[in-house]
């Protein structure tokens, strides 16, 4: 079997492939034994992508290691619009410096992505074809209303186009839908058509919430080019509960290392169920299908060692935030639940310090001679009172760098209670933290 073959093949036997407009057909086969321009669309709503879209990427990261070009459109004009597919209520309209600000976002996250797995991930001498990130509004700013809607358009029934499954949920509902949300299909499709007309493009990757929308650009880029073009839609990724992981939901796990830590981006894999790590694994990991065997047979044989949730946390670390993401992330995870947590705190550094624990409190002292853990205690404002302070810490309420003190008279000693960067992270109770900064 031809090499470029294999990433047909590779999307039907992974689940990529949920449903393809050609529904597998041999056409498919003999378009991917040349190389081919693949596309996938990004609306600039946020000013990130998320866990949700990264198993797009993922798919646009296979169908480039086989050698074709893949293309990311970043919706800036779109987005102005607003897709209604899966939203039960329209999107607030962005301002256009918003949009500005979302679109650099995107096009960082995606940037990285590919770079961290050209660096990590791609073994081969053979050179990648490299992302190319467009804009819609390069093809729409100059755009008149009048001219477009007449040789657009007219190409588009409305009957059809109320038959979408995107419009009937809005239809049916309270919200009703606008016409803008209500035209966005046609927009989607004049994307393909030019990208096709540019690029060559015939394959659109979306979300299976994106069915309706590459169908309508499927049909319009057949009417006006006597070509086919294909869609490759990809599962929506959801949690045991059914909710889908997305900005809409609210349980978004962004790819932005300062919406989500890289330490939150990993144990988000490290806590999946063993049966959502099952499923993840088959769809985001990066294994040829004899270790994706291996790791699925030691998921279920032994489920407590998790080997997919960790093999999931370090590769898809490592692929969103890059060797020092992936290290700090494992500091991190070693502070908080490691059996030698004091060993990584002697020698983790003052930023890395800082950014695992950049939502805790954080407090700014000078050392004096004689200081005690009580003095320290009450400085930071640790306690409310020094009779809750003496309370707490006589009862083991108080750890000093992950270590617990019950003395609070006791004299602070700079190498067990001050890191050599000259922080020391205090915690009351179990999850209290406060990170405080030795000026002296």
């Amino acid at each position: 079997m031809s090499y470029l073959l294999l990433i047909a093949v590779f999307i039907l036997e992974r689940i990529l492939l949920r449903q393809c407009l050609c529904l597998y057909s041999e056409e498919v086969f003999k378009l991917f034994t040349s190389k081919q321009c693949v596309y996938c669309g990004f609306d600039p709503t946020a000013d990130s992508l998320h866990v949700g879209n990264l198993l797009a990427i993922i798919l646009m990261l296979h169908i480039q290691r086989m050698g074709h070009e893949v293309v990311a459109v970043i919706g800036d004009c779109t987005a102005q619009i607003g897709d209604p597919s899966g939203r039960l209520t329209e999107r607030d309209k962005m301002e256009q410096k918003i949009i500005e600000k979302n679109v650099a976002g995107l096009r960082d996250n995606l940037e990285a992505v590919f770079k961290h797995h050209e660096e990590h991930f791609w073994k081969k001498d053979r050179q990648l074809v490299p992302l190319r990130i467009v804009q819609n509004s390069e093809w729409y700013n100059g755009q008149s209303v009048v001219p477009f809607i007449g040789a657009v358009g007219r190409h588009f029934r409305v009957g059809k186009m109320m038959g979408r499954t995107s419009v009937q949920q809005r239809l049916n509902s309270g919200e009703g839908i606008s016409f803008a949300e209500f035209s966005y299909q046609m927009f989607q499709s004049f994307d393909w058509l030019y990208l096709y007309d540019k690029y060559n493009c015939r394959f659109q990757i979306g979300g299976g919430d994106q069915l309706g929308n590459i169908d309508s650009g499927h049909d319009f880029v057949k009417r006006i080019r006597t070509k086919d073009v294909y869609g490759i839609l990809t599962p929506l990724i959801t949690a045991e509960t059914g909710d889908k992981y997305g900005k809409s939901a609210g349980n978004a796990v962004w790819l932005n290392g300062d919406k989500t830590t890289p330490y939150d981006f990993y144990q988000f894999f490290l806590r999946l169920s063993d049966k959502e790590a099952i499923k993840f694994v088959k769809l985001y990991a990066f294994t040829d299908q004899k270790e994706l065997d291996d790791i699925i047979e030691k998921q279920m044989s032994e489920p407590d060692k998790r080997t997919a949730q960790k093999r999931l946390a370090r590769d898809l670390t490592l692929l969103v935030h890059g060797e020092s993401g992936l290290s700090l992330a494992r500091k991190a995870t070693e502070v908080l639940f490691g059996s030698q947590p004091e060993k990584t705190l002697h020698t983790i550094e003052e930023q890395d310090l800082r950014t695992i624990f950049g939502n805790s409190s954080y407090a700014q002292l000078t050392m004096e001679p004689g200081m005690t853990v009580l003095d320290m205690a009450m400085e930071a404002k640790l306690f409310p009172t020094e009779e809750d302070a003496v309370r707490i810490i006589n009862a083991g309420g108080l750890y000093i760098n992950q270590k617990r003190v019950c003395a609070p008279l006791h004299i602070l000693v700079p190498g067990i209670h001050i890191l050599p960067n000259k922080m020391t992270l205090a915690r009351v109770g179990k999850k209290n933290y406060c990170l405080i900064k030795w000026l002296k």
